[in-house]
């Protein structure tokens, strides 16, 4: 009696690990990054070039929902969309976003000083009279963002966020409906101003 007692106490715990999903593993996606990534994003996500994303310290949550994004085509972007393609399961997304996650971001640099202070301004205070959130509401106050809900952007190639912020305003990209709303009530000269001045974030 007791060993039936224990072997039913036993099996939903052994049903449990079996349902728990596996770990990333940073190892198995540096290897997938350094193969299909690292020609647009670098070896390890650091400043390539500006027109493509700074993925270092990422947030993997973030990571994995736009690679899902682009393989589904919710995200357009006609390379991305090839690249996701190349990854058969949400495992190997989940391993790439662990190996970008665990890097530790470079910092960036304002360049425009004529812009800063407008930058500044729309970060942490948004536009009142067009009902444009403070960045910094979502994103935080040194632009670390939430994980699992908003990305990280401090440090961000500023042409990157711009390209980004005019494709969310245009409905280019439509895979969020929060940031479409945003962009909506920005001028392009203050989706430049606070582009600049995220990448000098830290």
């Amino acid at each position: 009696m007791s060993g039936l007692l224990a072997a039913t106490l036993a099996a939903p715990a052994a049903a449990a690990d079996a349902a728990a999903p596996a770990k990333a593993d940073p190892a198995k996606g540096q290897a997938t990054a350094t193969a299909v990534c690292g020609a647009c994003h670098t070896f390890d996500g650091s400043r390539g070039s500006p027109a493509n994303p700074i993925l270092q310290g990422q947030h993997p949550e973030y990571l994995v929902k736009q690679l899902a994004e682009f393989k589904s085509g919710k995200r357009a972007n006609a390379v991305m969309q090839g690249m996701a393609a190349t990854l058969p399961t949400e495992a190997d997304m989940k391993n790439i976003a662990a190996f970008y996650a665990s890097k530790t971001a470079k910092p960036g640099f304002a360049k425009n000083k004529a812009t800063v202070a407008l930058g500044e301004k729309i970060y942490r205070g948004g536009v009142a009279e067009r009902k444009v959130p403070a960045c910094s509401g979502c994103h935080g106050p040194s632009g670390s963002g939430i994980p699992a809900q908003y990305p990280r952007l401090a440090g961000q190639h500023a042409d990157y966020t711009e390209a980004q912020l005019l494709a969310f305003r245009g409905g280019v990209r439509k895979n969020s409906a929060q940031m479409t709303g945003v962009a909506a009530g920005m001028t392009d000269g203050e989706i430049k101003a606070v582009s600049d001045y995220i990448a000098g974030l830290r």
